[in-house]
């Protein structure tokens, strides 16, 4: 393996990857808690915590008992280095990138952040305004929100369909205690991962956490309880009408776990349909028609579920003739695609993996969520072999079992719910 891994009595899990070529490391401290954890439906209601996950994300960084908000910054500022946070549906991650000598500084300030926030009155009240701004930007944005949308159609309101920044009921409800609570319940070693990459040395590490996050064993606190998904959505359709110059639709089926075994052959097949310039919906879509700017295809992931969609942006009058070709693409894939396809997709992954992890922060990121996630721990080369194993017959039997599913269609743009019953037939 390219790393090591050491689990800490604290409950605390360390993973490191050595790179001794660079000047560098970054460190991530990876909380498995994300929008999926949270409890209500967003409306602001007693024991409705949508949108903590990311709330507190921003509280971490105005002051704990030791520093104030500008310490942290100035912090990191005096040795050059880089600090920032991001949460997820599965989990929030706090990072920074150093020079190798001042990693000690990168966890000192980490460790504080995690286990000492003071969660201050003012500071939640101030914040509050910041994240909700956020919320207004993602309702502003069509191509975003219709990713939102198709997540929720697909997903059945299942809490991996809630958008992480929460919604503007449950954020400005939202009290002090509440997200305080929050943090006290779920920021615990049992739920923390410290992932680092660079030119460092694994036991040194390994000191420097254990004695910088004891103070994180705080007495009560649990590990979030999840569920899959019940049922999927099928022949379902979303509509959200917005005043727009573009109409933005996914269309798409259920896909697959973050464990599947099936997960390389379908990085292949999403390559085919929608990964890159040679890809069939870019050249069917744009090169061929000109109907889109922007279209492709992705897969969203998680521990016990998953769905793959395609996307595009077109004018509005031209939406219908958009969807047959999108459509028409996910049916033929299967009987169509070809053995050079296949190749040069996988080709495609392939290099875009490598190229992808040529720092010390994309290093960093790969063992954190793997390891956040409890999934399996493969070294590059080992992914890389995954992908070379996966054939023709692999790729059209991954498109056999997902895109022969029921699909669900999200779209954002001048329409209005009386709309529905036209674009049902996309779906059938």
């Amino acid at each position: 393996m390219d790393f090591l891994r050491t689990d800490l009595d604290t409950g605390v899990t360390v993973v490191t990857e050595s790179m001794p070529s660079v000047r560098s490391a970054a460190i991530g401290f990876w909380v498995r808690i994300g929008s999926r954890d949270e409890g209500g439906q967003g409306d602001g209601r007693a024991g409705d915590d949508t949108g903590a996950s990311h709330f507190l994300e921003h509280l971490l960084f105005k002051g704990t008992g030791r520093r104030t908000a500008k310490d942290i910054a100035a912090a990191l500022d005096a040795v050059g280095g880089d600090l920032n946070a991001f949460t997820s549906k599965e989990y929030t991650c706090y990072y920074a990138r150093v020079l190798d000598r001042d990693l000690p500084v990168a966890v000192d300030v980490l460790s504080d952040m995690l286990a000492d926030a003071t969660v201050a009155d003012q500071d939640v009240e101030q914040e509050r305004h910041v994240v909700l701004e956020e919320i207004n930007i993602h309702l502003d944005t069509p191509e975003d929100l219709v990713h939102s949308d198709f997540a929720e159609v697909v997903l059945r309101g299942h809490p991996l369909a809630r958008e992480v920044l929460g919604t503007a009921e449950s954020i400005s409800a939202m009290s002090r205690d509440r997200v305080h609570g929050y943090y006290q319940r779920y920021y615990r070693p049992a739920n923390l991962t410290v992932a680092a990459a660079g030119n460092l040395d694994h036991q040194a590490l390994l000191a420097l956490v254990e004695a910088m996050t004891g103070d994180l064993a705080r007495p009560g606190g649990e590990r979030p309880r999840r569920r899959a998904p019940e049922r999927y959505g099928a022949g379902e359709v979303k509509v959200r009408g917005r005043p727009t110059e573009q109409a933005h639709v996914v269309l798409g089926v259920p896909g697959l776990r973050r464990d599947d075994d099936r997960r390389f052959t379908l990085m292949v097949t999403n390559s085919v349909l929608g990964g890159g310039m040679s890809a069939r919906l870019f050249q069917e879509v744009r090169e061929q028609r000109g109907l889109a700017y922007s279209t492709y295809s992705y897969h969203a992931s998680y521990a016990d579920a998953g769905y793959f969609g395609a996307y595009a942006g077109t004018t509005p009058a031209k939406v219908d003739e958009l969807l047959k070709v999108v459509r028409g693409e996910l049916d033929r894939l299967v009987d169509t695609v070809d053995a050079s396809e296949v190749e040069r997709a996988k080709g495609n992954v392939k290099g875009s993996m490598v190229l992808s992890l040529e720092d010390t922060g994309s290093r960093m990121t790969r063992l954190g969520k793997m390891l956040c996630t409890e999934s399996e721990l493969l070294s590059v080369d080992e992914a890389i072999r995954r992908v070379d194993a996966v054939d023709l017959d692999a790729v059209r039997e991954v498109g056999r079992q997902l895109l022969n599913q029921p699909r669900c269609l999200a779209l954002v743009g001048p329409f209005n719910e009386e709309d529905r019953d036209r674009f049902l037939p996309y779906v059938a």
